[in-house]
């Protein structure tokens, strides 16, 4: 209820009692006061030692939140709880020491007084007239899972302020006097009953929404309190959570209008309107910044969208005539309101004239535009030089429409206050010079007198209008540069490939935006470090750095302008993705006004830049699953090869040579023979898998070497057939080279290796008795090979693939039931072995009669040959 009712007291008894069960209790903080039975209380539990803080060269013992941390107990008691800490702390308030303990698991007891909480601030004030300036956001205390209510009478609470046993004597003496008055203690009882009772009720509604018994639920009420940029913002704000609160915490929503139609607000309004959204937000509410030209429509507009069924506004105490006058003429803002309510309650909460409140609202000293005034002065002597040549030719001609022409002109390029000035001035000059009697002031005719009042609602119309539409161009203007900022960020980081790209491009963005430096964290190693910074990268202290690492691992602000480590001279943000937090990113302080466009702009670039961070992320994890998934499969596909390719030779050697050595003097000579030729063959076959294998593996690892010279294609070709011959099994293979051949440089063991695979491949491929041709000849620049088969061909959409590792067609795609296909590689290792001479591989099928294959290469010529000796 009020200090020296026995909070600290009750705490520590209770504490005593789980220790006493056998729970770990530890003090963090306990303020004594000097009270003698609250200090015998704390024998026998354990105290943490204080810190000691430097600051302004004056020494303070504070919570040591650090060390609290490590310890870990079950159960810790922090007294106090709206105390600020002092300056170098990591928090400003120890209520926000409170919420990181809560985060790390551990148990916290502490103590508050009723009039602490943000929002009965002004309600403390106008029954006991003093502020408090230590307050505690209702968000925070909503937070706790339970509120134990110490409260005694006012009398007895004077009592023992008589005693001494709250302050001493002479201060106690004082406080009676004032704060400790009895209706002011009967109203911070009653403020302190009410917000138990609110706890209660608030547990009540949750145990029953969780059983599922129906009752009267606060869901249909939802609350919307209007701010503007006068001194009762943040009093409205409080009031609609104190309605809030007595609403079952209905869900309520402080909306501030922007008006395109009106100049920009000074500064001090607008800053008045971001502490109040800022406000808002910390009691537990939501912000919402809407724009129209008419304050009552854009309101009631957003009020049915979203079923707002409470509308709470100002009214200022001591109300000037204009304010009178609009609500004597029904066009004040609660008469409004109350006009287009369809359902919608109405509650006007009005404000003294206290502390500045009505500083917005008084007139400002105005800077004269002088260069909007010449350019003015300068269109009516420009009329002036017209008319005097016109009445000087003519005669009965109407010079007031130049001078009027003058007046638009000003009104339209520099608004009301110039074109009055013109318009006044036009009048006089008019009236000296061409209205009679002429060079004197004198109206000679009433209608001179209408020229003026005409000269006037022109400049006042056109004024009116032109400094109107001005300022809808700025507005218009501002908000194109916003959203002409996030589309070029939105396609600066969609073209960023990686996440130090992206980080980069980001970190320029954020400077640009900002209009100071910026600083992108990403994670690595389990550790966040400085990515990308622009203009350049910035040497961070140890301040800057916790904060950093603070927004990293909490997932919200810190540094400059927050509530954690305000101190640090950058402000972090977590770049918050899409259900994952993907680095943090960092403005040097000062730049931004907290709660300003400029920040919702940039705030918006950071949402865009994790989005983008995380899109890279998951790219990059792409390609590496992609990558894992073809090692998987050439892994898969090698093991299948080894496994079936080379058992069966194994196999066959195996059983010759046993059948050798068991049955050897048993067999014939022939027999024998056959059996050893068998196990050569096989031999041969394992010989060349083996090769095959290790010719990929020295493709692949960069590791082949060539050996290059001048040869003739023929020779190589000729030498190749030789090596397949035995092979052939019935099949025909013939040569068609020309006579002659230019040379082409290239390793002619390579060479004979590509010759050979591909033959293989034909004549395993082939059916016996076809035919298969070998040909070379020549174009301009290169020398052709063809090898063709009359294989059953190669399906069109297989014709690139057959070039890939362990690439076999099956069935029924294959060009014949030929066994021995070898492991896939050879067409593979003829690509590699090709390409690495500078010369091109392809294949082509069918080409005659729906069937057969053809395989060229070709390999460049060392010099063109003319066409002429083609």
């Amino acid at each position: 209820m009020a200090p020296g009712v026995g909070k600290t007291y009750e705490m520590l008894r209770a504490a005593r009692r789980r220790k006493a069960e056998g729970q770990d209790v530890l003090v963090g903080v306990v303020e004594t006061h000097g009270r003698r039975e609250t200090e015998s209380l704390l024998r026998g539990l354990e105290v943490l030692p204080r810190r000691p803080v430097d600051s302004r060269g004056r020494s303070y013992l504070e919570f040591d939140l650090d060390a609290a941390l490590e310890r870990r107990p079950k159960l810790l008691l922090v007294d106090e709880y709206a105390h600020s800490n002092a300056p170098g702390s990591r928090h400003p308030k120890r209520w926000q020491d409170v919420e990181e303990i809560l985060a790390a698991g551990i148990d916290v007891w502490t103590t508050l007084n009723v009039q602490h909480l943000e929002s009965l601030v002004d309600v403390v004030l106008s029954i006991t007239g003093a502020r408090q300036r230590e307050t505690v956001p209702d968000s925070a205390l909503a937070r706790a899972d339970d509120i134990e209510l110490i409260d005694i009478t006012p009398d007895e609470l004077r009592e023992r302020m008589a005693a001494g046993k709250v302050y001493v004597p002479e201060t106690a003496r004082l406080a009676s006097e004032n704060f400790f008055k009895v209706e002011n203690l009967t109203a911070l009882r009653e403020l302190a009953l009410r917000r138990a009772a609110q706890t209660v009720d608030d547990q009540l509604v949750a145990a029953m929404r969780e059983k599922g018994v129906e009752g009267p639920w606060a869901a249909g009420e939802r609350i919307l309190v209007l701010a503007g940029g006068d001194g009762m913002a943040a009093g409205l704000v409080r009031a609609g959570r104190r309605l809030s609160d007595m609403m079952m915490d209905a869900p309520w929503t402080v909306a501030h209008v922007e008006r395109p139609d009106r100049p920009p607000p000074p500064e001090a309004a607008a800053a008045r309107t971001r502490e109040a959204l800022k406000l808002a937000e910390q009691l537990g509410g939501s912000t919402v910044v809407l724009t129209g030209t008419d304050v009552v429509a854009s309101v009631m507009a957003w009020a049915r969208r979203n079923n707002v069924t409470q509308i709470v506004i100002g009214r200022m105490g001591g109300r000037s005539r204009d304010s009178r006058w609009r609500e004597l003429t029904g066009r004040s803002l609660a008469a409004a309101l109350l006009r287009e309510a369809r359902g919608q309650a109405i509650h006007v909460v009005t404000g003294a004239d206290a502390e500045g409140v009505r500083d917005s609202q008084a007139p400002r000293p105005r800077r004269l535009d002088w260069p909007a005034y010449l350019t003015a002065g300068g269109f009516v002597a420009a009329a002036s030089l017209v008319a005097w040549g016109l009445d000087t030719a003519f005669d009965r001609v109407e010079l007031g429409m130049i001078y009027l022409a003058a007046v638009l002109a000003a009104g339209v390029m520099h608004g009301l206050r110039p074109a009055l000035a013109a318009a006044t001035a036009a009048f006089l000059i008019y009236n000296y010079f061409f209205l009679a009697p002429r060079y004197s002031l004198a109206i000679g005719s009433p209608t001179d007198v209408l020229t003026l009042i005409v000269f006037w609602a022109v400049a006042l119309a056109t004024g009116g209008l032109a400094g109107r539409v001005r300022d809808q161009a700025l507005g218009s203007q501002k908000r194109a540069a916003g959203v002409t900022t996030l589309l070029a960020a939105s396609r600066t980081l969609s073209a960023a490939s990686g996440k130090a790209a992206v980080a980069k491009a980001l970190a320029e963005q954020a400077a640009a935006a900002s209009g100071a430096r910026a600083i992108v964290f990403l994670p690595s190693d389990g550790e966040l470090a400085p990515v990308a910074g622009a203009p350049d990268f910035a040497d961070l202290g140890t301040a800057p750095m916790a904060a950093a690492r603070w927004a990293w691992e909490k997932g919200e602000a810190a540094g400059a302008g927050t509530g954690t480590l305000p101190q640090a001279a950058w402000t972090f943000w977590p770049l918050e993705g899409l259900g994952a937090r993907a680095g943090v990113a960092g403005i040097e302080a000062g730049a931004l006004a907290s709660g300003s466009d400029e920040e919702r702009l940039l705030l918006a670039l950071l949402d865009q830049g994790a989005v983008a961070l995380q899109r890279a992320e998951l790219a990059a994890g792409a390609v590496e699953a992609e990558a894992l998934r073809r090692s998987d499969r050439f892994r898969n596909a090698l093991l299948n090869s080894i496994s079936h390719d080379l058992r069966t030779p194994l196999t066959t050697v195996l059983g010759a040579a046993t059948t050798l050595i068991d049955y050897g003097d048993k067999l014939s000579a022939p027999a024998r023979l056959d059996l050893a030729m068998g196990v050569k063959e096989e031999a041969e076959r394992l010989n060349g898998y083996v090769a095959n294998l290790l010719d990929m593996t020295r493709i692949e690892g960069g590791g082949l070497k060539l050996r290059t010279d001048w040869i003739d294609v023929r020779d190589v070709l000729a030498a190749a057939c030789d090596r397949v011959a035995r092979r052939l099994d019935g099949r025909v293979l013939t040569r068609d080279f020309l006579e002659t051949l230019s040379l082409v440089q290239a390793d002619p063991s390579l060479l004979e290796q590509v010759a050979v695979n591909i033959l293989e491949n034909a004549i395993a491929y082939s059916p016996p008795g076809a035919r298969i041709e070998v040909a070379a000849y020549e174009d301009r620049a290169h020398v052709v090979i063809s090898i063709e088969d009359e294989g059953r061909g190669i399906p069109p959409a297989d014709l690139e693939r057959v070039f890939e590792k362990f690439r076999r067609l099956q069935e029924p795609s294959d060009r014949s039931a030929n066994a021995s296909q070898g492991v896939g590689l050879g067409l593979a290792i003829a690509k590699g072995f090709v390409e690495a001479m500078g010369g091109r591989i392809a294949a082509a099928s069918p080409i005659h009669d729906g069937k057969g294959t053809r395989m060229l290469i070709s390999l460049p010529k060392g010099v063109e040959t003319p066409h002429h000796l083609l």
